[in-house]
């Protein structure tokens, strides 16, 4: 499925080269994981543990073992006959056997079953690892993408104050071919303009900058005139907290729980049938000094019934490591719950900051407009003119990045719960 959706990505993309694209967070964040390296470590950790898993089962299938050996000993049984006529045979001292030997088990105190289970808890462990770091990526793109969001807006809040500037440059300049305005005037509003087209450049830069890291974030050719949008979510607060690192608490505890239950399993006893087939000198008949072949079957029971509680200090350990993962989950969550606050607060704060905002764009608007009639009139000089566009394009400027913020802000928090 997760490939399928990178196909997609991937032609849209294609066909957005032909058009102006226009890029959504939502589709960075899903072509941000889909490019990281890291995520190939998903299939390994599949691979690894179905191979282990498979290894584990097989501990139920029946196991052949091919044994030789050859041994000289210092003396065998013999039997002394006085009965004439009777010779009883003597084994030589120098003995050969050539076997193979059938293991099957019949019952392994469940160890196989509960190493399975184990390594499906450590694959749900290493992928829940896996997916914070995924997740992790997610603040990257946001960054950048906000960057983006507030030098679009800075970029055309500029542009919109050099228009500006550029009409009035046209009327000084008329003044002063028709003698009712000085020279000194146009050049200080052409140092403005100037002013103002650094600040483009500025803004330009960052917002290229953003756009290349993105890019290699996210594998995603963007170009520099791409239309970035932003969906606001004002229902934030209904939402529940789901980040990754819960999954992450949830299987370390189910592995350690399973760890425990391998322990205890390991020390059932077990049960195995048997068998031997093969050559020896002598074979089942000691008193025999030729080559015969045998075999032998039969079932045997192993159990170790005093380990001087090894085990039981061993699940204490394990019981100790999951107090420490349950300490760990509710460290995190008291964080988390900080950290929600203060973005609340934050909330708060720019939502206020804007409503100033609003009005200081206002306020300053009426000032150059005001300003610019005065000028026109001759009251005021060009350089009281020149600061009060200044005072209006700050606020501006303002204004619109306070915006782009409240965006951040309400994302961020989205992050922090973990509802991307």
């Amino acid at each position: 499925m997760g490939k399928l959706v990178y196909i997609i990505i991937f032609m849209t993309s294609i066909q957005m080269s032909y058009s102006r694209q226009v890029i959504h967070l939502d589709s960075l964040y899903i072509s941000a994981r889909y490019n990281y390296p890291n995520l190939k470590k998903a299939g390994i950790y599949d691979e690894i543990s179905s191979l282990n898993a498979t290894n584990h089962a097989a501990g139920k299938l029946p196991q052949v073992m091919f044994n030789s050996q050859a041994t000289y000993q210092s003396d065998v049984t013999g039997i002394d006959s006085n009965v004439p006529g009777l010779s009883i045979p003597t084994a030589s001292k120098d003995q050969y056997k050539i076997y193979a030997e059938f293991l099957q088990p019949i019952w392994d105190g469940g160890i196989s079953n509960a190493a399975v289970q184990l390594e499906k808890a450590l694959l749900k462990t290493n992928l829940s690892q896996l997916e914070i770091e995924l997740y992790q990526l997610n603040e990257q793109v946001a960054q950048l993408f906000f960057a983006v969001l507030a030098s679009i807006k800075q970029e055309e809040a500029l542009n919109a104050q050099k228009v500006m500037l550029l009409e009035r440059l046209k009327i000084t300049e008329s003044g002063i071919r028709h003698g009712t305005a000085e020279k000194s005037a146009a050049l200080l509003i052409q140092g403005e303009i100037l002013n103002l087209t650094q600040g483009i450049l500025q803004v330009q830069t960052i917002k290229s900058t953003s756009i290349q890291l993105l890019s290699l974030i996210t594998g995603y050719p963007i170009n520099n005139d791409a239309s970035f949008t932003y969906n606001f979510h004002s229902d934030i607060d209904e939402e529940k907290i789901s980040r990754p690192e819960s999954d992450l608490f949830i299987s370390r505890m189910m592995q350690l729980e399973n760890q425990k239950n391998l322990l205890q399993k390991s020390r059932n006893p077990k049960i195995m049938a048997f068998g031997q087939a093969g050559v020896g000198k002598p074979g089942l008949n000691m008193l025999s000094n030729e080559f015969d072949p045998y075999f032998l079957t039969g079932i045997k029971l192993t159990w170790n019934p005093l380990d001087w509680k090894k085990t039981s200090r061993q699940k204490q350990v394990l019981n100790f490591q999951q107090e420490i993962v349950l300490a760990e989950e509710k460290t995190f969550e008291r964080n988390l719950n900080i950290l929600l606050l203060k973005q609340k607060e934050e909330i708060n704060k720019i939502e206020k900051v804007l409503e100033t905002d609003k009005q200081m764009v206002a306020l300053r608007n009426e000032v150059t407009s005001a300003t610019s009639s005065k000028l026109d009139n001759g009251i005021i000089t060009t350089a009281d003119f020149i600061r009060e566009v200044q005072a209006e394009t700050i606020a501006i400027l303002n204004f619109e990045l306070h915006k782009i913020q409240l965006n951040e802000a309400h994302e961020k928090y989205k992050l922090i719960k973990g509802n991307t």
